[in-house]
Parts: C-alpha cells; structure tokens; sequence
C-alpha cells in the first residue's frame, strides 16, 4: 500500500498530469491514480522510482502491460516508463493540441495498447 506522503510526492513530481497522456489532473471528474510502472504481479516495487501518475484510463488500459505491439516495425517493444524516458523523444503534441502524435516505436506501442488517440476520449 503506497502512503498518502508518497503519493503526494508522485503527484507533485509529475506536475499533476497523467505520465502517459498528460492531460491535467485539474479538469478530470476523477482524482488521478499511482501507477506502477513494473505492476507488483510481477516483482515491481512500491519505491519512487516505480510509480507514476496516472489518469484512470491510462492506468486501466495498461493494467500488467509493461510490452505494446508497434504496428510500424512489428515489434514488440517496452511500454513508456516515464522514470526511463523522455516523454518527448516518444510523443509530440498535435498543432491543435487535441491528439498525440507518436514518434517512436515505444511511443506507437504505447498509444495503441493505452488507446490514448482514441476519439470518444478527446
């Protein structure tokens, strides 16, 4: 069980967006969730360095996930780990800033397996 200190701490780092999609915490009907990035059914951890900040539906549609399909180079591929990466060497913001562009086959596999583009959600 992660304490409210940490999750606080979590929040706080993330700037209070969603890690995945990064939409704000402050317009959600939803309080955002603590993700863990290796989930603890297959030896992740409940320490900082494991956790991220998640809105419902990302932290839904990744469930135990750590692995996406690319649909580009037909590859299975790590799942974004937003303590490993940058978020922007893998997505980039549309000009009208309504859908996530991937730029990367971890990116690509992140969007499909989290449905991040999907048009009922934007």
């Amino acid at each position: 069980m992660i304490d409210d200190a940490t999750k606080k701490i979590v929040r706080k780092r993330a700037n209070y967006l969603c890690e995945y999609c990064h939409s704000p915490e402050r317009i959600s009907t939803t309080r955002f969730t603590v993700d863990h990035l290796i989930p603890k059914s297959i030896g992740g951890s409940d320490e900082l360095n494991n956790l991220a900040l998640a809105c419902r539906r990302c932290n839904e549609r990744r469930y135990n996930f750590v692995a996406g399909y690319d649909l580009e180079t037909k590859a299975v591929v790590p799942l974004f780990n937003p303590r490993q990466q940058i978020w922007s060497e893998n997505f980039l913001w549309s000009a009208n800033g309504r859908t996530i562009i991937e730029v990367s086959p971890t990116g690509r596999a992140t969007c499909n397996r989290l449905d991040i583009n999907d048009e009922r959600s934007l």
